[in-house]
């Protein structure tokens, strides 16, 4: 594939040319994160070491891309080999949670579900991101990256996320937490499994790790690194859940929302206090659910359409349940003890101003008006709790109260789940190392179909015009047959996937010792089969 003409004035060009006027220049010192490179030519023979049997080779003599293309990409290979070859990509995670961030900023740098494949398409257009995923919850906002780069990559996303949430970088640096590789995974694995949740084991969080990956096929960035990685994250989860019973109880958002409101209302006004629910989405249902197992019986339901609603009716027939359109929302408030909001509205339903004008609620439920916020970006402003008598607001990050109770049960349980971690991130580590030798894999089996294909080409033409059809057919299934028994004990030898003694060293050690018995060439640079895939995006 030749190179387009279009190399040097994309976005590349910053990444590629550099200072294109001195291959060899030695970069300023000033930079802390870039050492210059040892002098050294552009061919030469790879250290005999298992993980380092890279070299950069020349383009395809069949190519033709343009003077400035072909000499930034010598340049590029001259200085930054070793930097990009010699070890495979990074798993980052760039992440921001509740026990991390206040929800002022989250709610800024929120992406929702509809934009989710954008914001993938728009991270792996950068320089150094090859692949990209986004889990964006109420409680947490993290951006799944493989990157060539580590510092680079994460320089890159963090002034992306600076970009489209109008945060400051220094801001979102602050709040931030970065984790690498095995540790990337691990979090992963845990965030799946409902350990790094507000309520340990919440079930709500695996569902929503499946629609990343069912939002995410098929978009061009989302590739087999990071689509494996949430794939396995989802079974990790389940095992979690089915092994451990971290599940049971309250396990979810929804559930510690309706916990804290009885909390904070007195036990005799549980049954009796006036509910009103402002939204009938996925959120609000589970509202409706856990409030029904709390013993309510009746619910007031704001919505913009009373379909959602019905759809509540016919699923929970125990409760009644009244429908009210947007319009009556200020009036349906004024009437209510406690209000749970959760809606996907980027702006506040609530604020200081329409709070104090509600008339005030009795002493039998503690003479406050309970808001339950549980969206983000929130309905309910921050505002509401400032000087507003007879009135409290909580949203998320208030849920806290709610998990104290049976904490001990449950952070037994999270240290079982800690060993499932363990054993699944081995089995991932050992499928990602594996991906390493795919290549030689492909070209192993490229190089016996040439040999098969052309030998029985002169095999039939010897045998004559006379040979009918079924007896070629026979010849051929012969020569597959031949060439799958010779291969199947050396492809043996390359697939790696930790159940076997062999270790991966020693599964390296034989794709080098393939590569250079049967020239397959596999050591052209890495980087430069990466800088084609960027190229070939651009077109």
């Amino acid at each position: 594939m030749a190179l387009s003409s279009g190399f040097a004035g994309a976005k590349l060009e910053s990444f590629f040319l550099g200072n294109a006027t001195a291959a060899a220049a030695t970069p300023p010192s000033t930079s802390p994160h870039f050492q210059p490179p040892p002098q050294r030519r552009i061919f030469q023979t790879p250290p005999q070491r298992p993980n380092a049997n890279v070299r950069c080779c020349s383009l395809d003599q069949n190519s033709s891309p343009n003077a400035s293309t072909l000499s930034a990409l010598q340049q590029l290979k001259t200085s930054s080999a070793d930097r990009y070859t010699k070890e495979k990509s990074s798993i980052i995670v760039i992440g921001l949670s509740i026990h991390t961030t206040p929800v002022e900023i989250r709610e800024k740098l929120a992406i929702p579900e509809a934009e989710w494949p954008r914001a993938i398409k728009e991270l792996c257009a950068l320089n150094h991101i090859e692949e990209a995923a986004v889990l964006c919850t109420c409680n947490r906002m993290e951006i799944y990256v493989v990157a060539l780069s580590q510092h680079r990559g994460v320089k890159e996303v963090t002034e992306w996320m600076s970009k489209t949430g109008g945060i400051s970088v220094s801001e979102i640096s602050h709040h931030r937490f970065l984790l690498y590789n095995k540790d990337a995974t691990r979090h992963l694995f845990q965030v799946s499994a409902g350990l790094e949740s507000l309520v340990l084991g919440e079930g709500q969080i695996l569902a929503q790790v499946k629609q990343v990956a069912k939002v995410s096929q098929g978009v061009a960035g989302f590739g087999r690194n990071i689509s494996g990685l949430f794939k396995h994250a989802i079974m990790v989860g389940k095992r979690v859940r089915t092994e451990t019973k971290i599940a049971e109880g309250a396990v979810s958002v929804s559930s510690a929302a309706v916990e804290l409101a009885l909390m904070k209302l007195p036990q005799s006004a549980h049954s009796t206090a006036r509910v009103l629910l402002i939204g009938a989405g996925k959120m609000g249902k589970l509202v409706v659910k856990h409030l029904i197992s709390k013993g309510c019986s009746k619910i007031v339901v704001v919505n913009r359409s009373v379909e959602k609603v019905d759809a509540l009716r016919e699923e929970f027939k125990d409760i009644e349940m009244i429908y009210k359109p947007v319009e009556d929302m200020m009036a349906c408030a004024g009437e209510a003890d406690v209000i749970f909001t959760s809606t996907s509205s980027e702006t506040p339903l609530f604020l200081k101003q329409d709070v104090m004008g509600l008339p005030p609620v009795g002493d039998d439920v503690g003479g406050k008006r309970l808001f339950i916020d549980i969206s983000v970006p929130r309905n309910v402003g921050s505002c509401v709790n400032d000087d507003v008598e007879n009135t409290r607001a909580y949203n998320v990050d208030d849920l806290k109260e709610v998990v104290a109770a049976n904490r001990e049960d449950r952070l037994r349980k999270a240290m079982e789940a800690q060993g499932i971690i363990d054993e699944e991130l081995n089995v991932f580590e050992a499928w990602r190392d594996s991906l390493e030798t795919v290549p030689t894999i492909r070209k192993l089996r490229a190089y016996a179909e040439r040999i098969r294909s052309s030998d029985l080409d002169k095999c039939l033409q010897k045998m004559g015009d006379n040979v009918n059809n079924n007896t070629k057919k026979a010849v051929e299934a012969l020569s597959r047959g031949i060439v799958n028994k010779l291969l199947h004990g050396p492809l043996q030898h390359l697939r790696y996937d930790g159940t076997d003694d062999r270790t991966l060293d020693e599964t390296l050690e034989n794709m080098h010792a393939l590569n250079r018995m049967f020239s397959l060439e596999t050591e052209i640079s890495v980087l430069e089969e990466k800088i084609r895939a960027k190229v070939e995006q651009q077109k």
